[in-house]
C-alpha cells in the first residue's frame, strides 16, 4: 500500500449481504420481500434458506462506513485529537494508528491515519439543512460528479516501516506529542513519536515531502526494549502516571516502564511474579497510578500494586476466572468493574469490591466462538462492546432488565417463534453488528459519543448505532 489518500467506502445495503445488523430483510426466491419477514431479525448462527440473503438494515445505524488498508491490521488505537470532546455534528473526523500483519515480515508498517468527512448515512434528521446548502452550492459551482466526490469519506495515511508484524499498538499523548507503543512479533517493544506523521496527514505537500524523506531515512523508534524473552500482546499506557507503560509477553513476564527526563524510558528488568502462562492482556487502573490488572492463558485475573517488589506485587488473584484462556480485560473508567472475555465465549463482569469471592456479578454467554476484544464505553458506565471470532460485535447495557411479560409463548406460530428467539437473548444485549470476518479489536472513540471503530481480517468498520 502506498502513502496516498484512500477512499472509505460506505457499506451500501445492496452490497452488504453480510453486513450488519440488528435487523435484516429476508428475500424469497422471486427476489421480492416477504411482508411477514420484512422486520425479521437475523440472529447469528441461524441457517439461511436457499434464495435468501442478508441485507443491511440501514435504519439501525446513524453512521456506517468501511475501509481497507491492504494488509490486515489486527491491532489499532485511536489517537487523541485537539478538536474537542462530545462531537456529534456530522461530518466527523477521527485519527488512529494501526499495525499491519503482512505475510512477509519485512513489509510491515505502522499506519497513521486521518479519517475525515465521515458523514451521517441514515437518511433524514440531523444535517438536512447542511445538505440543502450543499445542493445549492452544487447547482452554482459543481457538477454532479464533483458534488458526489466531496461527500465521500476520505482516509489519508502516513506509513512507518515496522520490523515484524505488529501484535498490538497503543497510543498516548505525552506533553505536546503523541506516542505509540508497538509490540513486534520479533519480541521487541518500540515507542514511536508520531508528530511528523500527524502533520503529514493534514497537508498533501507535507505528505509528499514525508514520503520522499523516509525512502532514504526510515523513521526510527524513540526507544526500543528487547528484554522480553518472547513476543507478546499485552501492552497499556497508564492513564494516571504520564509516560508509564506496562508490557506482558507470551512467556508469562510483565515489565513496568518509567519515563526519564531525557525523553527515554527505564524498564524494570525484574518481571512481576505471578502468572504461569502467556499474559494476553493488561490494563492500568483508570484511577490509581500504581494499580494494574492482567489476564492470562493460565485462566487467572490478577491485580497488582507496582509499588511493591515484583515478587510481592500481586495483591489479588482470581483463579479459574474462565474455563480456558482469558484473552481480554477492560477496566471501567468510573465504576469498580472489570470485564473479561475468553476462548470459552463467556463474558464476565467483576466487581473489585467483591473480587475475593471469585464470583462475577454478571455472566453472559452469547458469543459462539473466542472473544477477542472488549471495551467499556468511556461515556456511559453501564455500556460495553464485545467482539470475536464468531464475526459479530455485541453492544451491551447492564442497566437494562428483562420485562416480566417477555415470556416464551407455548404453541407459537412462525412469527411468535421469531419473537421468542429474541426474548431468549439476554435483555442487556442491545445490538448485534456483523459484516466483518475474524474481528480482532474494537475501540469506542472517546471524543465521538457512540462511535465504534473495529478492525478484522476483512478491514475496518466505523459505525454508530441507534442503540447507543
Amino acid at each position: 500500500m502506498d502513502n496516498e489518500e484512500m477512499d472509505l467506502e460506505y457499506v451500501e445495503a445492496e452490497d452488504a449481504e453480510e453486513s450488519g445488523e440488528d435487523g435484516m430483510d429476508s428475500e424469497n426466491e422471486e427476489g421480492t420481500t416477504d411482508t411477514a419477514k420484512t422486520k425479521e431479525v437475523y440472529l447469528p448462527g441461524k441457517p439461511i434458506d436457499d434464495g435468501e440473503e442478508l441485507v443491511c438494515d440501514e435504519s439501525a445505524y446513524v453512521m456506517l462506513h468501511q475501509a481497507s488498508t491492504g494488509a490486515p491490521c489486527l491491532s489499532f488505537d485511536i489517537i487523541p485529537d485537539e478538536l474537542g470532546s462530545g462531537r456529534e455534528k456530522f461530518p466527523l473526523t477521527a485519527y488512529m494508528v494501526a499495525g499491519t500483519q503482512a505475510a512477509r515480515t519485512h513489509v510491515n508498517n505502522l499506519i497513521v491515519m486521518k479519517m475525515n468527512n465521515l458523514y451521517k448515512t441514515q437518511e433524514g434528521g440531523e444535517n438536512e439543512e447542511d445538505e440543502d446548502e450543499d445542493e445549492e452550492l452544487d447547482d452554482d459551482q459543481d457538477d454532479v460528479g464533483e458534488a458526489e466526490e466531496r461527500k465521500k469519506p476520505q482516509m489519508t495515511c502516513a506509513l512507518i516501516k515496522h520490523q515484524g508484524c505488529v501484535n498490538r499498538v497503543r497510543t498516548r499523548r505525552l506533553g505536546n506529542n503523541v506516542y505509540a507503543a508497538s509490540w513486534s512479533e520479533l519480541g521487541r517493544v518500540n515507542i514511536w513519536d508520531l508528530s511528523k506523521q500527524l502533520q503529514a496527514v493534514e497537508d498533501a505537500q507535507l505528505l509528499k515531502q514525508y514520503e520522499r524523506e523516509i525512502v532514504n531515512e526510515p523513521v526510527r523508534p524513540a526507544y526500543t526494549f528487547s528484554g522480553h524473552q518472547q513476543e507478546g500482546f499485552a501492552i497499556d499506557w497508564s492513564a494516571c502516571a504520564e509516560g508509564v507503560l506496562a508490557t506482558g509477553d507470551c512467556k508469562r513476564d510483565i515489565h513496568i516502564w518509567s519515563p526519564l527526563e531525557s525523553g527515554s524510558w527505564k524498564v524494570d528488568q525484574r518481571p512481576l511474579i505471578g502468572h504461569t502462562a502467556s499474559v494476553e492482556d493488561l490494563q492500568w487502573s483508570p484511577n490509581e497510578a500504581s494499580v494494574l490488572a492482567s489476564c492470562s492463558v493460565d485462566k487467572t485475573i490478577r491485580i497488582w500494586d507496582c509499588r511493591a517488589p515484583p515478587q510481592k506485587a500481586c495483591m489479588l488473584t482470581c483463579e479459574d476466572a474462565h474455563q480456558s484462556d482469558i484473552n481480554v480485560i477492560s477496566w471501567n473508567r468510573t465504576e469498580p468493574f472489570i470485564a473479561s472475555g475468553g476462548d470459552d465465549g463467556f463474558l464476565h463482569i467483576w466487581d473489585l469490591r467483591q473480587f475475593q469471592t471469585k464470583k462475577p456479578i454478571a455472566t453472559f454467554k452469547h458469543h459462539t466462538d473466542h472473544i477477542t476484544t472488549l471495551e467499556w464505553n468511556p461515556n456511559d458506565a453501564t455500556v460495553f462492546a464485545s467482539g470475536g471470532d464468531d464475526d459479530q460485535i455485541a453492544l451491551w447495557d447492564l442497566a437494562v432488565e428483562k420485562d416480566a411479560d417477555q415470556e416464551v409463548t407455548p404453541n407459537a406460530t412462525a412469527q411468535t417463534q421469531s419473537e421468542d428467539e429474541l426474548n431468549k437473548l439476554p435483555p442487556q444485549l442491545l445490538f448485534i453488528h456483523q459484516g466483518q470476518k475474524e474481528i480482532k479489536e474494537l475501540h469506542w472513540h472517546p471524543q465521538l459519543p457512540g462511535v465504534i471503530l473495529s478492525t478484522a481480517h476483512s478491514g475496518f468498520n466505523v459505525f454508530r448505532t441507534i442503540s447507543v
